[in-house]
């Protein structure tokens, strides 16, 4: 048979039991906040947002959209150098052209800046990620400039 605790000692074991019950329901995310079932996703074009590349491209207007992590390549192509890497949502996206296709049919592809540069350090982690990278339910994002150079 176990010894029974002292009354005092008994009733911090369940306080501090009850405060950990409470705080893991407190910071477990709800449904709204489950990531990738969540399909509530928003992304708004945001004006006067200067950004300036390193082939000496300026943007004033961006998409600042959730995202998914991807690598960022140097064309909108599968097969062309990764530069970066998109680790963090939401990202900022100046423009938009064609490229590859991706499964789904899909060749728009958008420029930004990545998170982390992966090759080619030169040019700072500036690529091109597919469409389905960006979290819209409309490719190209209407009002988002098509890339000037292509």
């Amino acid at each position: 048979m176990r010894p029974t605790p002292p009354r005092g000692k008994r009733r911090a074991a369940l306080a501090g039991a009850a405060l950990s019950l409470a705080l893991t329901a407190a910071l477990a995310p709800t449904a709204a906040q489950a990531g990738p079932a969540d399909t509530t996703a928003t992304c708004s074009l945001r004006q006067n947002q200067p950004h300036k590349d390193t082939l000496g491209n300026y943007f004033s207007l961006d998409l600042y959209c959730d995202n998914l992590a991807s690598d960022a390549f140097g064309r909108p192509a599968f097969n062309a150098p990764v530069t970066g890497r998109l680790k963090f949502s939401p990202s900022w996206f100046v423009c938009w052209t064609e490229g590859d296709a991706a499964p789904d049919g899909n060749k728009v592809w958008y420029y930004t800046q990545s998170d982390e540069v992966v090759s080619l350090p030169g040019i700072k982690g500036w690529g091109m990620v597919p469409a389905k990278v960006v979290q819209t339910q409309k490719h190209p994002y209407p009002g988002l400039p098509r890339c000037p150079w292509f």
